[in-house]
């Protein structure tokens, strides 16, 4: 992956496919490279995926994190390559952040999907304290036994019968995690603070562009309240709740969930 300046760090980034572009924004702890299993799914875009600060081979500065500094990452690396208007998917925290970029730079966003993610503020519903605990020993233990992080982490991605039903997930992850470096704990400590801090709630009403909300309905990591506490704030919105998927929605049903996805990202704002 190439790296270019984006404001004071340097972005690690890489392109895949042709067509109008689409910026991919990742969730919590996990580099760009993550988006590799969705890509083949979003045909006819040219999807631009990124290392958030912090995470693979992006800069990790020395200091707190912010989710506007983060979106402001995102708009700079947007500027750099000279893309002046796109189409945004951002899940987990990386909805978060997709949702501070159409904020504090609307001109940049023609549609946006937000996908597993909530407004944060005191309104949001958040996981149990348990499964905070869990997902912090699972980074914690990553760079050292990632076979038993993902032990850890599997169950609050999917829900338990999903796992039973596909042995091979594991092994699939697994690869996937030794393709870029693991995210320092200092990284997941500053990361974990700006996710703490993030509140867009107020300011909801202020997005103006398409908005598609997707949520599945077995999410323990973002409980799935979040998707209706997102769509009141954003009335326009559309939802695209799906049954029976956890946190990494994706997974239930690759091909029918892209789909709409893409069918919905297509349309002219």
């Amino acid at each position: 992956m190439p790296r270019i300046a984006a404001g004071d760090i340097q972005i690690n980034y890489e392109s895949y496919g042709h067509g109008e572009p689409l910026l991919l924004i990742m969730g919590f702890g996990l580099p760009g490279i993550a988006w590799l299993p969705v890509l083949p799914f979003l045909s006819g875009f040219r999807c631009i995926y990124f290392d958030n600060r912090g995470t693979g081979n992006s800069d990790k500065p020395e200091r707190p994190y912010t989710i506007a500094e983060m979106a402001d990452d995102a708009s700079n690396l947007l500027a750099a390559l000279e893309i002046s208007k796109t189409k945004v998917y951002g899940i987990s925290m990386g909805g978060m952040i997709a949702q501070e970029l159409v904020l504090r730079h609307p001109e940049q966003v023609g549609r946006v999907v937000l996908g597993c993610t909530m407004a944060g503020g005191s309104a949001a519903v958040l996981a149990s304290e348990e499964v905070y605990q869990k997902m912090n020993e699972a980074f914690a233990t990553m760079p050292a036994n990632p076979e038993h992080a993902l032990d850890i982490m599997m169950p609050l991605l999917f829900p338990p019968e999903f796992i039973v039903k596909h042995p091979e997930l594991k092994a699939m992850m697994l690869a996937g995690f030794k393709m870029a470096p693991p995210t320092p704990p200092e990284s997941i400590e500053r990361t974990r603070a700006a996710i703490v801090n993030f509140d867009a709630y107020e300011r909801l009403p202020q997005v103006k562009c398409p908005v598609m909300i997707v949520h599945g309905d077995n999410d323990i990591l973002v409980p799935p309240e979040n998707a209706s506490l997102i769509n009141g704030r954003i009335p326009h919105a559309e939802t695209f709740m799906i049954p029976e998927a956890g946190h990494s929605y994706g997974a239930a049903d690759p091909v029918g969930i892209h789909q709409r996805i893409v069918s919905w990202l297509r349309k002219a704002e």
